[in-house]
């Protein structure tokens, strides 16, 4: 017999919200400063410079990350909240129809109609609002938008992430400054690719393959710029 309590269960779905924010912030954070890092180094410049451009990209970038996700999922919770405020007036002015939606619903998926009806009526009368947001409109505490939290969880993510290749940039010499970073930021992008597919449930070779190659991309191309308007 199984010892395991539900009370205790995790699943992957309830870290999709700010694991989604933290991986794609950490993961800009290495890509976007480490690339700017190397386009500055490689046009010759001098390594204060470099260092105050590599600063500035993650205090910009934290702050911009973090607006973004904001607004983004601010966007996503008034709509839920708007949803959830509508399915509370047609609670309000028609239950008898709510009942048979939700019974519908249970009906689909499997249930004879009589069970179906039975247990929305159950259902309904201990949380209408509820059994409606999580049947109906496929909302739950696990899945709810949250705006501070993906903020918060973007801007952390990415001064993390791009405090790697800024730390590369301090300690090198000035004629490695390109190089080490450009090391430090690819080892960091596939490790974020392993890690973010781990803690997500996948398999993490496609993952890492694929960040790090677009983050090989994208410096050379920042470095080529760079030799090419170069001081």
């Amino acid at each position: 017999m199984s010892r395991l309590h539900p009370l205790t269960e995790r699943h992957t779905v309830e870290k999709l919200g700010w694991l989604r924010a933290a991986v794609l912030g950490a993961n800009d954070g290495t890509l976007s400063t480490g690339s700017l890092i190397v386009g500055v180094a490689s046009a010759h410049a001098t390594h204060t410079s470099i260092l105050v451009a590599g600063l500035s990209a993650l205090v910009a970038g934290a702050l911009s990350m973090a607006a973004g996700e904001y607004v983004s999922v601010s966007s996503q919770a008034d709509s839920e909240h708007a949803d959830l405020a509508r399915e509370k007036h047609e609670l309000a002015v028609d239950w008898d129809g709510e009942v048979a939606e939700l019974a519908g619903i249970y009906h689909n998926r499997g249930l004879d109609k009589e069970l179906a009806h039975t247990v929305a009526i159950a259902l309904m009368q201990h949380d209408a609002l509820g059994a409606h947001a999580r049947d109906e409109l496929g909302l739950s505490d696990a899945t709810a938008a949250r705006p501070l939290q993906a903020a918060f969880a973007s801007a952390a993510a990415f001064s993390s992430g791009a405090l790697l290749p800024v730390m590369a940039a301090v300690l090198s010499p000035i004629a490695w400054v390109a190089w080490s970073v450009s090391l430090t930021s690819i080892v960091a992008l596939a490790l974020l690719g392993i890690a973010g597919a781990v803690a997500g449930g996948a398999a993490p070779l496609r993952p890492a393959l694929r960040v790090t190659f677009w983050g090989i991309v994208a410096m050379s191309v920042t470095s080529g710029i760079g030799c090419l308007f170069g001081v």
